[in-house]
């Protein structure tokens, strides 16, 4: 799951983004609001964490401008203590949920793996497709009650797929869900990491979708198109 930070405050944007990469996401990050524009109109994100105070364009006029565009990442928005017109504010032009500065990076975290849950469908914290369980809060997978061990980059890939299961996800889309905007991405690698899970989970976890790319199923699956 890849996902934008928008903070003008270094300090506050470095622990975010060290707090979410190590949860397993994929990070990009944006100081002032025409940076953050710019990349919320041109990347695809699974969501968006945005402070309302930035400079140059200011948080609630770039939640409008991706709403008004079409843009429906779901956008967490960090506010003052105290200023509630803001996050009425926020909520009405398009909002998904808030939290208000000071908040506790494990509540952060929560809110984060419940809007992207919501977004793909999902009500609880548990995915299951098949034998396989994937718990978003512990970053664990275990299959048939067995813990399976996954390299960061193998859940990332699984994690989308599961969030996005019974759909078809082309190499491209994973490669830009899994990867931040400055890692050297490679969409044949793709493949790698796709053999790899089938190798740990059963070769036929992850169906081939000829042309087009990969899905998994929320029942067992039984072969590979």
């Amino acid at each position: 799951m890849r996902v934008l930070i928008v903070e003008d405050e270094p300090e506050l944007s470095r622990q975010l983004k060290e707090s979410l990469s190590d949860a397993g996401y994929a990070v990009d990050c944006a100081s002032d609001g025409e940076e953050a524009h710019f990349m919320g109109e041109t990347e695809p994100y699974d969501a968006v964490i945005l402070d309302l105070g930035l400079p140059v364009i200011d948080g609630l006029s770039i939640l409008e401008k991706w709403r008004s565009a079409g843009r429906s990442m779901p956008v967490l928005i960090l506010t003052a203590r105290g200023s509630w017109t803001e996050r009425v504010s926020g909520l009405d032009a398009g909002a998904d949920d808030y939290l208000t500065k000071p908040f506790k990076m494990e509540e952060l975290l929560a809110r984060l793996r419940a809007l992207i849950r919501r977004s793909s469908g999902h009500a609880t914290a548990e995915l299951v497709c098949g034998p396989v369980l994937l718990d978003t809060r512990q970053g664990k997978v275990t299959m048939d009650g067995r813990a399976i061990k996954l390299t960061a980059l193998e859940f990332k890939l699984l994690s989308y797929l599961m969030h996005h299961a019974d759909e078809v996800i082309s190499r491209t889309e994973l490669t830009e869900h899994i990867y931040d905007q400055d890692f050297d991405r490679d969409s044949n690698t793709i493949e790698v990491f796709v053999n790899r899970i089938r190798k740990k989970l059963g070769a036929d976890i992850i169906q081939t979708v000829r042309g087009m790319g990969y899905r998994i199923s929320e029942s067992d699956p039984d072969q590979e198109e």
